[in-house]
């Protein structure tokens, strides 16, 4: 194997398993943090315990994923600068500015107001200190925009000009950055999806919960916030997706007629629902496949034709010289349809979720005992006039919990269709990937980092699972007196509390 070729996809390795590792916590941060808002809101309003109580209850699941996020993305740094040095020199003065952005304003503003939240609870008037859980998820917000902004620069780069004596690229347009309609369609697609992954989330936990008939008034308001979470989110990513979908035939359509192995120009051209290929002839050897629905997806007719692999590889090698432009189909191909597929389970699971629970039902402990051991059990049994509701059977229950992880899994066949579907380019058509590694980093280095960060990730991963299932079993906590009434000034308590310990100091 050539030496540069192996550096090559080594430093690719490394970067994506530590990339996807750490992208599990990014949905669940941006999407937690408003949930958690939301419900404290509604506390704040209504005054009902159910509320409070699910505003801990999540809020703490919410904090061990934070922390964990924080952990595991501080090693993106170091991949750039030890395997990726050509390649930070090269972008350095562009991926300076919407950096910066996220670590000085979005990271350190998100920072501050979490640890108001935090130690704010018996600090802070109630509306005060709701307004702090609002500035994190403001904060989430923000700092996703940045990091994306950036990312979809390398899928289209624009507001630059290359320095040809400094041998980079330099900034020029830091608006045109921000706001093209990459990262826009980018942003919205990766906010839906963390709101799926979030709604998800929520449900999994409170239909296991529910199922046992624990902590049901909280759980219940949870699965319902939870429901519509995913239904929202859902549609909005399926959308999102098909935006991002026409625009990347436009700027990127290698990447799309990898994703549907399309390997010559049609018109109009079919959808592939299953396809097995051979990549060295170039041709599909069996496909299942949707006429004109491709056209559709790309250009918003059934008509229009779509460049095919064949075609798009030579008008790339009349462009950029002689090469092999094409991706990885096979892992191009089925990351988008892995992406997809665990994306809408989730989104149906909520659908017939919201539709099953579609009146406001309690629980009836005499009926749940005795359907124990029956394959219809009543978990939300009757409704506020004492009459029999709907009841959930066992396999939705099952699955609801199940679907807790799927857009966990969809969100990393996501980033791997994006990042793999660019290919053989680190930034579209200025800079190939193999022109980005170290060049004075050895092989063995390279080994002996990713062993380590694996190794470091797996311990990770226990910890963070044992204290996730720890938290999430334990339910909602009891409140007291103290957690229902909150001082009414900054830092008040009542004259009888003045030697109480402090929460917090250093």
């Amino acid at each position: 194997m050539d030496l540069a070729l192996a550096d090559e996809t080594l430093a690719r390795w490394q970067f994506g398993i530590t990339t996807v590792y750490h992208f599990l916590f990014v949905p669940l941060t941006i999407s937690l943090a408003t949930l958690v808002a939301c419900l404290q809101t509604a506390w704040v309003r209504t005054g009902k315990d159910r509320y409070l109580r699910a505003t801990k209850f999540w809020g703490k699941l919410f904090l061990i994923n934070i922390a964990m996020g924080v952990v595991t993305g501080i090693l993106q740094e170091f991949q750039f600068g030890m395997n990726w040095s050509d390649y930070s020199r090269f972008v350095g003065d562009v991926f300076g500015a919407p950096l910066a952005f996220e670590a000085l304003i979005a990271f350190f503003f998100e920072s501050t107001f979490i640890g108001l939240w935090i130690f704010g609870w018996d600090k802070l008037p109630k509306k005060l200190h709701l307004a702090t859980i609002w500035m994190v998820a403001v904060g989430t917000v923000l700092s996703a925009y940045f990091i994306l902004a950036a990312n979809s620069w390398m899928q289209h780069p624009v507001g630059w000009t290359y320095n040809e004596e400094a041998g980079r690229a330099e900034l020029t347009d830091f608006l045109a950055v921000l706001t093209q309609n990459t990262a826009v369609a980018h942003f919205a697609h990766a906010i839906t999806a963390a709101f799926l992954t979030g709604g998800a989330f929520v449900v999994g936990i409170a239909a296991w919960h529910l199922r046992k008939g624990r902590h049901v008034e909280v759980m219940r308001t949870s699965m319902r916030l939870g429901l519509v979470t995913v239904v929202v989110g859902g549609l909005l990513t399926a959308v999102s997706g098909d935006h991002i979908a026409k625009i990347m035939y436009e700027q990127q359509p290698m990447k799309m007629a990898a994703a549907e192995a399309l390997w010559d120009t049609e018109g109009p051209a079919p959808f592939s629902a299953f396809a097995i290929g051979d990549v060295d002839e170039g041709r599909n050897v069996v496909a299942i496949e949707v006429p004109g629905l491709l056209s559709f997806l790309a250009h918003g007719n059934f008509s229009d034709p779509v460049p095919g692999i064949n075609d798009t590889n030579e008008a790339m090698q009349e462009e950029f010289g002689p090469g092999d432009y094409r991706p990885n189909i096979p892992v191009a191909y089925w990351s988008f349809r892995w992406m997809i597929t665990f994306g809408m389970i989730s989104f149906a699971l909520g659908v017939a979720g919201l539709w099953l629970t579609r009146r406001r039902l309690f629980l009836s402990e005499r009926l749940r005992e005795k359907a124990a051991d029956t394959e219809r059990v009543p978990i939300l049994a009757l409704t506020r006039d004492g009459e029999l509701g709907p009841t959930l059977s066992r396999w939705y229950w099952r699955l609801a919990f199940l679907t807790l992880a799927f857009p966990l899994i969809s969100n990393a066949w996501g980033w791997i269709f994006t990042e793999m579907g660019r290919q053989p380019w680190v930034v579209y058509g200025v800079l190939p990937t193999s022109a980005g590694v170290s060049p004075n980093v050895s092989q063995g280095e390279v080994i002996l980092s990713m062993s380590v960060y694996t190794l470091l990730y797996a311990v990770l991963a226990v910890v963070e699972v044992k204290l996730l299932i720890k938290y999430a079993k334990a339910g909602p906590p009891e409140l007291t007196d103290a957690d229902r009434n909150p001082p009414t000034r900054i830092g008040g308590h009542d004259r009888e509390d003045a030697d109480r310990p402090m929460a917090f100091s250093y």
